[in-house]
């Protein structure tokens, strides 16, 4: 897909951008906020993916500590494994930070993009939120981090516009950002 339209180009540009912000300001909060190392996920792991329910499933009260996330025991699992969980807590927040910069910068976009909606899908997963309805925050980042891969969207005001050239086809389609952008129209 290519677009032409100086101004929808711009707006997918921001679009990227923002997204790249968000994704940035999450690794900040962890690496430098918390400390790298520091920050640990073990409390979400643990507390964070019980799970929830809404209507039809659930009305009424639900007791305390009710577990509706069948991937519990497995998140539980990796919070109580010293060596997974050293993984994951740097993962995440390098993750998030190489994603936002990918993404601010729009270099590699769809690299960053593809891990993006990986990370979403895997939170959505874990957080099995589903007290209002199917869409929450991490279902909606993942949808936002696919349509960002699918248009190539740092061809479009990114890095990726400048390197695409230099790199072969493959590199070219799955990491930067496909076909270089024709000129706005």
């Amino acid at each position: 897909m290519q677009i032409t339209a100086r101004y929808h180009r711009l707006g997918v540009a921001l679009l990227r951008i923002g997204v790249g912000v968000i994704f940035l300001w999450a690794g900040l909060e962890k690496a430098v906020g918390a400390g790298l190392g520091t920050w640990s996920a073990a409390g979400f792991l643990k507390f964070g993916t019980l799970g929830t329910l809404g209507w039809p499933f659930v009305t009424g009260e639900v007791a305390e500590g009710t577990v509706f996330n069948p991937t519990h025991d497995f998140w539980v699992a990796l919070a109580s494994n010293e060596t997974a969980l050293t993984i994951i807590n740097y993962l995440v927040p390098l993750g998030q930070l190489g994603i936002g910069i990918s993404l601010i910068l729009g270099l590699l976009t769809r690299f960053g993009a593809a891990m993006a909606t990986l990370m979403m899908l895997i939170f959505f997963v874990a957080a099995w939120d589903f007290q209002y309805g199917i869409v929450n925050q991490h279902l909606t980042y993942a949808l936002i981090g696919a349509t960002i891969y699918g248009l190539g969207a740092g061809k479009y005001y990114g890095l990726d516009a400048y390197l695409m050239d230099s790199v072969g086809p493959g590199l070219r389609r799955w990491l930067f950002s496909g076909d270089p952008a024709p000129a706005a129209a």
